[in-house]
């Protein structure tokens, strides 16, 4: 039982409160696709060995894990907010959007909501938390994490089909130096950042509309 103290994290926060939630997103700080928002209401025999952080497992198990929670939660909510939403309102306040429309998106009312991070949506329906390093203190907030990482992955799939010169499958859209130099020789496309440098220093005519 390598990760039991997230379990029992959970438990006792359950003395209190009998309905926890974790909620944690992916996909902050790549230049292009969605951030994606996950919110996990687990039942209290939940247990499984690999559960951590997603970062921290491999995808391989993080796969099996996706569908392991979707499939034993008692409840789960997915948000994704699109490039353009990022745009518009930055990226703290889309994620910010994100988790509260995944929290407020659940089939059963949270009696607390743990968050990962140090900022939480303003207006909440119900008490939250936010713990920093969530995703390795909660098994709530790590089943979060998994959900909403393996959500965004299986979108940039998708979009590396639709811009394969990108190469969006294999970074994800994060700003590593593959996917600059694709920035440079291509331009930008539809799922990019707009807001985001480099892909704010490039003109309107550098933009891929199809």
């Amino acid at each position: 039982m390598k990760n039991k103290h997230l379990f029992d994290n959970d438990l006792l926060k359950k003395r209190e409160f009998k309905i926890l939630a974790g909620t944690d997103e992916a996909g902050r700080g790549p230049l292009a696709g969605p951030v994606v928002c996950a919110s996990v209401v687990l039942p209290d025999d939940f247990y499984h060995d690999d559960l951590n952080d997603s970062k921290k497992i491999s995808e391989k198990k993080r796969d099996l894990l996706y569908t392991y929670i979707q499939h034993n939660a008692v409840a789960y909510s997915i948000e994704i907010v699109e490039a353009q939403t990022i745009d518009e309102l930055n990226i703290l306040n889309a994620t910010l959007y994100g988790m509260k429309n995944s929290i407020e998106s659940l089939a059963v009312k949270p009696d607390l909501v743990l968050i990962d991070g140090n900022k939480s949506p303003k207006s909440l329906s119900v008490n939250c938390q936010t713990v920093v390093s969530g995703d390795a203190k909660h098994a709530c907030i790590a089943a979060a994490s998994i959900l909403a990482k393996v959500t965004r992955d299986q979108i940039m799939n998708e979009y590396d089909k639709i811009y394969p010169q990108y190469g969006f499958a294999k970074h994800k859209g994060y700003p590593v130096p593959g996917h600059l130099k694709a920035i440079r020789e291509y331009g930008i496309c539809k799922i990019h950042r707009k807001s985001y440098k480099p892909v704010s220093q490039m003109t309107i005519e550098d933009m891929i509309v199809e």
